[in-house]
């Protein structure tokens, strides 16, 4: 066969063989699920596993093919696994943190009534849904005052994951203290060094000593377990009513704007091109311009000439080569479109590197 087109739509008629085998076996996997879970078995089945892998491999009659089909049924069961984890334990959704942080509340915001996973770092949670452990991750990427999160901002350049959800979540701040406490007599906060900052007129009116935390939640904690009713942490209400406290005084925070937008990261890309509503509809690229002179103004015009409002642009060095740089561009609009399929075609010559991050909804 010399023809590679026709080589290559045999296989594009195979795979449209394997997708519905695929969700068949994963309509059946949803069976089984249901049954062990009425009557207690457990999820995994380590003697099925062998055997369905064992009978696999007799299948196959070209050996050195035969070592790659064992890999692919591998992945299929592991699948399988990941599938009937979720039907039986419900969403996992990773985050950066703990609880009561705004990390917490915009991954609670999201998916209520999810398993919310905590994380020490950003990277740590992002790795966490790539690997299969969480289903999702919400990240905070951008901050009204702050700018651009640049590590998670790296993670979207360099990962694997999608952005398919994006919420707002106001950094409102709070005197949180021990219930019945008075907040007259109040004479320590503590708080994360932003949170402080934010409340610096109201520290500075009633003659606070501040004391800096890791993390607003943490400060939370940190009163709760001093007991002490001269003591008081400044957070979220979300954060009170984690660790048994009280909102003393709403509000404290001297600024109404400070706001920051999580992402929601998974592991595909969901265009949702039966959707209708396109008028909240946003999505972000990603990439890298040739070394030519006026590359990426001409990116930008290709941009402007298909009709997409840009509202965000930034770049960022590559680490791994010297003076190189990606941009970040969020975009007003559905790529899902005939408009949106062109531009992307029209930016490939002009990109070493091209990468629909993520299209979504404003929240």
């Amino acid at each position: 066969m010399d023809n590679l087109e026709e080589i290559r739509k045999q296989i594009d008629d195979v795979d449209a063989q394997i997708a519905p085998l695929f969700e068949r076996r994963m309509e059946l996997v949803r069976e089984v699920t249901a049954f062990k879970t009425a009557h207690g078995l457990a999820t995994s089945d380590p003697a099925r596993e062998d055997e369905i892998l064992r009978r696999g491999a007799a299948r196959i009659q070209d050996r050195d093919v035969r070592e790659y089909y064992v890999s692919f049924q591998k992945e299929v069961l592991t699948l399988s696994r990941d599938w009937q984890r979720r039907l039986s334990t419900g969403l996992r959704v990773a985050y950066s943190g703990v609880p009561g942080a705004f990390a917490y509340i915009a991954a609670m915001r999201l998916y209520p009534g999810a398993t919310l996973v905590s994380f020490p770092g950003f990277e740590e949670a992002y790795q966490a849904c790539e690997k299969g452990e969480c289903d999702v991750a919400v990240l905070p990427f951008e901050n009204s005052f702050a700018g651009e999160v640049s590590s998670v901002t790296d993670l979207m350049f360099s990962g694997s994951l999608y952005v398919n959800q994006v919420i707002a979540v106001e950094a409102e701040q709070n005197l949180l203290g021990l219930p019945g406490a008075d907040k007259s007599k109040i004479r320590k906060v503590y708080s994360h060094p932003q949170a402080l900052a934010q409340c610096a007129d109201y520290i500075q009116r009633n003659k606070l000593v501040t004391r800096e935390m890791s993390n607003t939640a943490v400060a939370a904690q940190r009163v709760a377990q001093k007991q002490d009713p001269l003591c008081a942490a400044i957070g979220t209400v979300e954060a009170a009513a984690l660790y048994g406290l009280e909102v003393l005084e709403p509000r404290i925070n001297t600024s109404r704007t400070n706001t920051t937008r999580f992402a929601a990261f998974s592991r595909m890309l969901r265009l949702d091109k039966e959707n209708k509503r396109k008028m909240d509809k946003h999505f972000i690229l990603m990439y890298t311009v040739k070394n030519e002179a006026g590359a990426l103004a001409q990116t930008l015009n290709i941009i402007g000439a298909h009709n997409f409002n840009m509202c965000n642009l930034h770049s960022r060095p590559m680490k791994e080569l010297l003076w190189k740089y990606y941009f970040f561009v969020e975009l007003d609009g559905d790529v899902a479109t005939e408009d949106g399929n062109s531009l992307l075609h029209e930016l490939i010559p002009f990109c070493d590197r091209l990468k629909l991050v993520g299209s979504f909804y404003t929240r």
